[in-house]
């Protein structure tokens, strides 16, 4: 038997969950499906998902078709749920992306397609919905050539398209127009195989085409479109051939070889135990074998630590799960990992990290427990929730007894499931303050300073630490080099030294991180055997805060840049508003009626604009955002409160750092 792992990915209601029902019938899984609507389908499991009718968190569940097992991943379409996406993409062989036929690509689905090609991970487009009023299929597969791939290669033709009685019916070589249409887009990436068609060497059989076409489809090269419905079940057996025939799959026989597994999810058990979603690409994991994690830090590294699975559990026949030693391809369910975290790999370092393929959330919020001494329980609370989606990065306020807890989000949305979840989960009602954007800071100059060990005065650290700071290239976040020999400390000396620049740097001169920043140690010493790592630790924020004083720096807030189609009579007024909101137009290009504006966006007024776009476009204006970078804040410097133990100020760093306060 081989296996194939896929992802179902899509604009939020393009109906991915119901193709997930369909699919799961069709393979005899499941002998009801069920509907979003009614809140009982397979991967919707989470109360929140049935009683909002959209996912939140991915699901896993299996189905097995002449011979291929197929793992698939029901993902989020809602942008604030984009985390999720990306920790699905790192273990799948393959994607269904699909598109609504009525409201054809969206703006999540452009977002989503650009990230495949960059991973060049093989994706089949699946037009859904082909029976319902309004649907398109021409002028659809044109908008998904020109925004999409223009390597869109159509599997299938609709009957009675936009009627209850819509068919979608499946195009073969044998017919002359599918062979030339296939030939024409798969010589372009195969000169060998144009060569044939052209009559250059033996005659193309059916058989060349097929495989061809599954050799360039799993290297990304072609991208299937098939048209169906999940609710009217057609397209459907079109679709699953395409799954098991084109997508990469991999044979149960190859879990030969040393253990290389990814953590893609944490969930609770019913005790608050940990459990781990592994996707093992390699080797075999049996219950209660010792295991190596390996966990990526932000400098590049990795640090390995031990654990030991109690239990493995094999996903198969929909969500069910199996207690069986898991093989390569397969995606188990792993206990007894207690420090477990998304992101670590079991037994290889192999291909560890990788790069992070959205932006990162922009806003934040502080939340608070409405009841009087709740926020420990709230901590611990929002610590579990971190689990499982490590992007919402807890800020908790060290110089305060209650802890203010402050968690970064990409939207509304996602706060009001936050919110819930606390109510339902831990019995904790909350409250948060006004979302607020995200900023960063640059060193705008150079800065120097140096504390070293004075014996005639008294000493507080036993270190001599000297630092200088200057602006880095852009993109290259926090860069720590030396200028000293190596062997002038100990390692765990210098080792403290860089940790403490990095945690110092996540609050800059007006609280928010600092990136972009190339800091070098200049001066080193210690005094054997009194100085400990700790004495470097301690006082190297106070160097770095002075050195960063006197470079200074800029701060900068997110940008998107966004993509705004609106009817040409009402484009005037939009531009006014875009003008207003202190956009920045690049382009505006006349589509016939309408007209297509590009430009950069402030983020912090993203939201405001596209609750006011339907007024200002008599609701057929279209807006695409997506993160761009950061750009210097016009006027004063926003800044933000300080959660950490204050090197700005030396006198209550001291205070703090000895406990005087």
């Amino acid at each position: 038997m081989t296996t194939v792992n896929i992802g179902i990915l899509a604009h939020v209601d393009a109906g991915k969950t119901s193709l997930t029902e369909r699919l799961l019938y069709s393979a005899g899984v499941i002998d009801r499906i069920g509907s979003v609507d009614r809140g009982d389908t397979q991967t919707d499991s989470h109360e929140l998902e049935r009683q909002r009718g959209i996912t939140i968190r991915s699901a896993v569940v299996s189905f097995t078709i002449g011979g291929v097992k197929v793992n698939l991943v029901d993902t989020p379409g809602h942008p604030d749920f984009i985390s999720e996406v990306e920790r699905a993409l790192g273990i799948l062989d393959g994607v269904v992306l699909v598109v609504s036929a009525v409201e054809g690509v969206q703006a999540q689905t452009r977002l989503l397609m650009r990230t495949l090609i960059k991973l060049r991970l093989p994706v089949l487009v699946f037009v859904n919905k082909i029976d319902r009023r309004g649907a398109r299929d021409a002028e659809l597969l044109a908008q998904i050539r020109a925004e999409l791939t223009p390597a869109a290669v159509l599997m299938s033709r609709v009957a009675r398209l936009g009627t209850p009685q819509a068919r979608a019916i499946a195009r073969s070589v044998t017919q002359e127009d599918f062979a030339t249409e296939l030939a024409e887009a798969l010589g372009e990436h195969d000169d060998a195989f144009l060569a044939r068609y052209l009559g250059d060497g033996p005659a193309l059989a059916a058989a060349d085409y097929t495989a061809a076409l599954a050799r360039q489809t799993r290297a990304a090269e072609v991208h299937p479109v098939f048209f169906g419905s999940a609710v009217a079940d057609t397209g459907i057996a079109e679709l699953v051939e395409g799954i098991t025939g084109l997508l990469p799959e991999r044979s149960c026989a190859s879990a030969g070889g040393g253990l290389r597994g990814t953590v893609f999810k944490i969930e609770r058990g019913w005790a608050g135990e940990k459990i781990a979603y592994v996707r093992l690409h390699a080797g075999t994991l049996e219950p209660r074998a010792k295991v190596s994690i390996h966990r990526p830090d932000r400098h590049g590294a990795s640090t390995e630590l031990t654990g030991r699975a109690t239990a493995v559990e094999v996903i198969d026949q929909g969500a069910a799960l199996v207690e069986r030693t898991a093989g390569a391809g397969d995606i188990a369910k792993v206990r007894g990992l207690k420090g477990i975290r998304i992101g670590d790999q079991l037994g290889s370092a192999e291909r560890l990290g990788g790069q992070q393929l959205f932006a990162p959330p922009t806003l934040e919020t502080v939340i608070r427990a409405t009841s009087p001494g709740a926020a420990p329980e709230l901590y611990e609370a929002l610590l579990q929730l971190a689990d499982q989606d490590p992007l919402i990065n807890l800020r908790v306020d060290q110089r305060e007894a209650e802890r203010q807890v402050s968690l970064s989000l990409y939207g509304e949305v996602q706060k009001e499931v936050i919110k819930a979840t606390l109510a339902q989960e831990h019995h904790l009602d909350v409250v948060f303050e006004d979302t607020r954007i995200i900023c960063v800071e640059r060193p705008i100059g150079v800065g120097e300073a140096v504390e070293e060990i004075d014996g005639r005065s008294r000493t507080l650290f036993w270190a001599t630490v000297g630092l200088r700071v200057e602006p880095g290239e852009m993109g290259s976040g926090i860069v720590f080099r030396r200028a000293v020999e190596l062997g002038s400390l100990p390692a765990a000396f210098h080792r403290g030294i860089e940790e403490a620049v990095h945690a110092t740097l996540q609050q800059g001169l007006w609280g928010w991180e600092v990136l972009d920043i190339l800091v070098t140690l200049t001066h080193s010493g210690f005094a054997s055997p009194i100085s400990a790592a700790g004495d470097f630790r301690k006082l190297t924020p106070l160097v770095l805060m002075d050195a960063l004083k006197q470079a200074g720096t800029q701060v900068l807030e997110p940008v998107h840049r966004f993509e705004l189609e609106a009817p040409a009579e009402h484009a005037s007024a939009v531009l006014l508003k875009l003008a207003e909101c202190g956009a920045t137009p690049e382009a505006t290009t006349p589509r016939g009626s309408t007209y297509l504006i590009e430009g950069l966006l402030p983020a912090r007024v993203v939201q405001e604009f596209e609750q006011r776009l339907p007024g200002l476009s008599q609701g057929e204006g279209v807006l695409l955002t997506r993160f761009h970078g950061f750009r210097p804040v016009a006027g004063p410097a926003p800044s933000r409160r300080r959660t950490d133990t204050n090197p700005l100020d030396r006198k209550e760093y001291l205070l703090r750092t000895f406990g005087r306060i």
